[in-house]
């Protein structure tokens, strides 16, 4: 009885001692953190991922495609998707590469063209294949670009959350973004965009969370667009971590000849 108490108590100590660490982190330093935890899970990653987008009258498009990303050195990163459905869509892929304090640098594989265009970093903005979510939304925005203020701490649907505000350095298409993050997984549960007038545009939600492998993860995701009242529901199934994918996937000559091994 004794020994079970006192292991009740150890368990107390230790969770008091975590809700301290995280009570006295920095808005820079819960930014880092759910960036990290967000999009950098793991060695690498690979997902089924199932795209519904609905507007205000309800009518819906689909799209399904398969993900994978890669981490490198120095916090660069890879990412490969390729789209099986609608037919239309189907053998078009996306690639990215993510550098640190710099432009990331996309391509998109057009099947009908036949051809891979390089899209300019000044369309970070525009909608990820007809989508309320954008290219920058897909692959994480550069955590150097903002400035972060802790605002306040508060439960969001019963969950404590740190309540980040981000702020651009420079101009940009967003003048602030509020973020609701969880308190202990470090995901974000909830993130407002205001414009340049101060108005809410978008809300993105985590709708369902689990642990895959030891790694919290976003099952599925809702961006909504208030000004037109549509929005975009993202599935992930089938997640996968540290397959060992190679550094020959993320070629831009395999772009139009995706390896087969990695999207069975």
């Amino acid at each position: 009885m004794k020994k079970n108490i006192t292991k009740l108590m150890l368990v107390i100590i230790l969770l008091g001692s975590i809700k301290s660490i995280y009570a006295e982190m920095s808005a820079d330093e819960i930014a880092v953190k759910s960036q990290e935890v967000f999009f950098y899970q793991a060695a690498d990653m690979k997902a089924n991922v199932s795209m519904r987008l609905v507007n205000r009258e309800g009518k819906e498009r689909q799209r399904k495609l398969i993900m994978l990303r890669k981490n490198l050195a120095n916090r660069e990163q890879k990412f490969f998707i390729y789209f099986e459905k609608p037919q239309d869509f189907r053998d078009m892929t996306f690639m990215v590469h993510k550098l640190p304090d710099k432009d990331d640098l996309r391509w998109l594989f057009i099947p009908a063209l036949k051809m891979v265009r390089r899209i300019a970093s000044s369309d970070k903005h525009s909608s990820f294949v007809g989508s309320d979510f954008t290219y920058e939304d897909i692959s994480g925005r550069d955590i150097s670009l903002d400035n972060y203020k802790l605002l306040r701490k508060e439960k969001l649907n019963g969950i404590d959350c740190f309540v980040i505000q981000s702020i651009p350095k420079e101009e940009d298409k967003f003048s602030r973004k509020l973020s609701w993050i969880d308190g202990e997984k470090f995901l974000p549960r909830k993130e407002e965009y205001y414009n340049s007038s101060d108005e809410l545009e978008k809300v993105f939600t985590a709708e369902e969370i689990k642990d895959i492998d030891g790694f919290p993860t976003i099952m599925k995701r809702i961006m909504k667009d208030v000004k037109t009242g549509n929005y975009t529901e993202v599935l992930y199934n089938n997640i996968k971590y540290n397959i060992g994918i190679g550094d020959d996937l993320f070629e831009e000559r395999f772009m139009q000849n995706p390896q087969r091994r990695y999207l069975e």
